[in-house]
């Protein structure tokens, strides 16, 4: 693998591995209400970090499954993001408007965003400025 890996192409293999580390750390989402999501970022120099949502029972204090995979990317000096995917078993979403920003700060404009309801399943795959077309750059 080289250094770097290019932001507009990522392959089926590295979807894969990012399919397996989402779903894996889902499992160990903290939640107070039903939904356990799990996140798995490619930073630019190849490696995965993973993160799930640790809910609080005062919900202000909940941290995102993406932003915690975000954060611990940016915690060992990597970045920025190329590609993350988010896990949960749900039939439609994509990242709230907090999470969003956090793509765009540790990531941008072109990071893949890919969804999967299911494991195995296929995959919802967006750029982030298709999800906030008018974030300010």
């Amino acid at each position: 693998m080289t250094d770097r890996i290019d932001r507009a192409v990522l392959g089926e293999d590295e979807w894969r591995h990012l399919s397996r580390a989402a779903w894996s750390v889902m499992e160990n989402a903290r939640v107070h209400g039903k939904t356990k999501v799990g996140a798995a970022v490619m930073s630019a120099q190849g490696q995965i970090f993973e993160g799930c949502n640790v809910e609080h029972r005062f919900r202000s204090h909940d941290v995102h499954a993406e932003v915690n995979a975000l954060t611990t990317m940016a915690s060992v000096g990597h970045g920025p993001a190329i590609a993350i995917l988010i896990a949960s078993r749900r039939e439609r979403f994509t990242p709230c408007g907090g999470c969003l920003d956090w793509i765009f700060e540790l990531a941008g404009p072109e990071c893949l965003v890919a969804f999967q309801g299911q494991p195995g399943d296929s995959r919802l795959e967006l750029r982030a400025r298709e999800l906030m077309p008018h974030y300010p750059r």
